[in-house]
């Protein structure tokens, strides 16, 4: 079983993905680890004229065994990523990874902002996770919060909206939901009711196509 989770920046869908692998065994790719780690790799060229260059080489050269969730959660490069996510090849250097996990033997829960468009178009299930920018902005600052950062709350929230504008200017952005995803809202939901929402939609989903086989 192939589980697609799309949407945009802090909506929950990295924890909501992480909490469906672990319900159905699973293995978990969050596809935004990537590309975090091609933006912190080139953060010291950002605004220079070998930017993308730079994006591209390192994205060709990512690390997938020594990803460090906790580095790579920083606002800042946050945004970085969501600068070398526009750029087509960046996207094309890392499709081939994202979709060999996709497929492999047993099934895989992947999230980002184009797993149900893009990597994973065959998903079993595809959920695209929706919440209003505060919502996301207060989620995000208490995440890092725990882990000992101090969090401008007012920066985070503009960075947030900067993301979100990025994103509506991108394709292959966190706003462009597959048209057989299944919407979740979760700007009034704790983790543990958006997790049983999300069980309750694949397991709705499975039964359904079970009846039709």
């Amino acid at each position: 079983m192939i589980i697609a989770v799309d949407g945009p920046a802090a909506s929950g869908k990295g924890t909501l993905a992480a909490g469906l692998a672990r319900h159905y065994r699973l293995p978990h790719l969050d596809t935004g680890l990537l590309y975090r780690a091609v933006g912190r790799a080139v953060a010291a060229l950002e605004g220079a004229p070998g930017f993308e260059a730079a994006a591209v080489a390192a994205a060709r050269a990512v690390d997938t065994a020594h990803l460090d969730a906790v580095a790579l959660a920083a606002a800042d490069i946050g945004v970085l990523a969501s600068k070398v996510a526009v750029i087509a090849d960046v996207r094309a250097a890392l499709y081939d990874f994202q979709r060999q996990f996709a497929l492999r033997p047993g099934g895989a829960v992947l999230d980002g902002r184009d797993i149900g468009t893009k990597i994973a178009p065959d998903a079993d299930v595809k959920l695209f996770i929706e919440a209003d920018s505060k919502a996301r902005m207060e989620r995000r600052a208490r995440q890092l919060e725990a882990r000992g950062q101090v969090v401008d709350r007012y920066a985070l929230y503009h960075q947030i909206e900067q993301r979100d504008a990025r994103d509506l200017a991108n394709p292959n952005g966190g706003f462009y939901p597959a048209p057989d995803a299944h919407l979740l809202d979760t700007t009034l939901l704790d983790i543990e009711a958006a997790l049983r929402a999300a069980v309750a939609i694949v397991d709705g989903v499975m039964a359904r196509k079970a009846q039709h086989n």
